[in-house]
């Protein structure tokens, strides 16, 4: 392919009420599944637990995984038929997208939060460096101050 490859992008909703390391069989069993039907996978992340916008299959909240992959597109029909007969998969979709393709973000939940401490220090540290808007009345125009209002007599 050209230098803006062609890859896709699923995302699928697991059913909440499943416990975390069945989550992780879930990721691990499409990823190989994926694998097996000629599928390259570029990037597989569990987003966690979200509410949903509106009820599924009795379900207000649902478990988020993004993957990213690349293929043929043969891989995807096979992919998304073992997602639609699983009872745990509330809901998934296929995108292809173009252009760049996504880098591996590291899925360790203690390098987020580190990476939002750093994020707050930097916001602390930006509010102190700013200067102080205050009200000065030297900085007033001529049409700024108010005249009295000449009156004929």
């Amino acid at each position: 392919m050209n230098a803006q490859q062609s890859y896709y992008e699923t995302m699928y909703i697991l059913r909440p009420d499943i416990a975390e390391d069945e989550v992780t069989n879930h990721i691990d069993k499409y990823n190989k599944l994926l694998e097996e039907f000629g599928g390259n996978i570029l990037d597989s992340q569990m987003r966690g637990k979200r509410r949903l916008a509106y009820q599924i299959a009795k379900h207000r909240e649902g478990i988020y995984v993004q993957l990213s992959h690349q293929g043929d597109g043969q891989h995807i029909f096979k992919i998304e038929k073992a997602m639609r007969l699983s009872e745990d998969v509330i809901r998934y979709m296929t995108v292809k997208q173009e252009g760049p393709l996504p880098t591996p973000r590291p899925s360790n939940k203690s390098t987020s939060q580190s990476e939002e401490k750093d994020n707050t220090d930097a916001k602390v540290d930006s509010k102190e460096k700013q200067p102080v808007a205050s009200e000065d009345t030297s900085t007033l125009g001529k049409d700024d101050i108010e005249k009295p209002e000449n009156t004929e007599s």
